[in-house]
């Protein structure tokens, strides 16, 4: 990705986006230069309006959430969902009663 982000620097100078290029930027950043990786950017890059790439991959990135909500959380900006009542202790213990007596009856 870091190779990706020298050519969008390079690219917004005003700089032609080649090998010796970005192999300056990698340096000047302090990672470690990979040749293939440099030369497989710039080969991907050849022909292609970065600018015209960058339009049209705004939108998308803009309605991508920023982050994905807990569970059980509404997404933000969502209004809050209407919560449902919860059974009370007293229903649950009678429910489980109610369970067991009938289990009861089949063993007489």
């Amino acid at each position: 990705m870091e190779y990706v982000y020298g050519a969008m620097l390079l690219h917004s100078a005003g700089q032609k986006v080649d090998e010796a290029s970005l192999k300056k930027v990698m340096d000047a950043s302090g990672a470690s230069v990979d040749a293939a990786k440099v030369k497989a950017v710039v080969a991907s890059l050849e022909g292609v309006d970065i600018d015209e790439a960058i339009k049209t991959a705004a939108p998308v990135a803009a309605a991508a959430p920023a982050a994905p909500a807990a569970a059980g959380e509404a997404p933000a900006g969502a209004p809050a969902a209407e919560q449902k009542p919860t059974e009370s202790e007293e229903d649950k213990e009678k429910a489980a009663e109610e369970a067991a007596a009938g289990l009861g009856a089949l063993f007489g």
